[in-house]
């Protein structure tokens, strides 16, 4: 199911990459939003720690491999210098290291987080004209920040929902406007990295708070 998946998000990555060669941006977005559900198949069908793990690891060197070779132009190209698809990867691989499978849900708090609400934010962002300022050469807006702290805390209340435990509502406000924060500092693509780790880890130990 997640192989299926991603070759599914892959197909259409590549065809938006087609169809509108004049935005990079929205291919590697699609990429970036899609991937983020495997945690959800994954948590559901109880897949093995030493399954995932190895496969994440791999993916990540895949995507590495590509930032330096170009393999599939639809994931990098996108006009500036950015580590950010190598980032997802090593993101994912670290958060199942730290929690998979005694702690599903801060794994899907990290990447969900930061595929959906970073995702939303890359796309709304430039569509959508908004007061806007620079951080570290990094154009922010605030209809991208607001998608972004938006989505998290949805994200988050869900999460919350469906596994029946977590952080409180107030924890889950705190959780993500720290994603949003760090969001903001988005040199070469490593908020791919710093997002996702710092919410599951503000999710694992915020939920052990009384």
């Amino acid at each position: 199911m997640v192989l299926l998946w991603l070759g599914a998000v892959l197909g259409l990555a590549l065809g938006a990459r087609r169809r509108w060669p004049d935005q990079p941006e929205w291919s590697r977005k699609l990429l970036h939003i899609g991937t983020g559900p495997v945690v959800l198949i994954a948590w559901a069908t109880g897949i093995d720690r030493w399954i995932a793990l190895p496969a994440a690891a791999v993916v990540t060197l895949l995507a590495a491999l590509n930032h330096r070779y170009r393999l599939l132009p639809a994931i990098e190209d996108v006009g500036r210098h950015s580590y950010g698809t190598v980032a997802y990867g090593a993101s994912i691989t670290l958060l199942l290291a730290l929690f998979w499978p005694a702690q599903p849900q801060a794994v899907a708090a990290g990447v969900l987080v930061m595929a959906l609400g970073d995702g939303l934010a890359g796309l709304l962002g430039p569509l959508i004209p908004s007061p806007s300022w620079q951080i570290l050469g990094q154009r922010k807006s605030v209809v991208g920040t607001t998608a972004m702290a938006g989505t998290a805390l949805l994200v988050l209340l869900l999460l919350r929902q469906l596994g029946g435990t977590g952080p409180g509502p107030g924890a889950l406000v705190l959780i993500s406007l720290a994603a949003t924060l760090l969001e903001q500092l988005a040199v070469l693509g490593l908020d791919n990295l710093t997002v996702p780790v710092v919410t599951g880890l503000l999710w694992s130990w915020l939920a052990l708070r009384p």
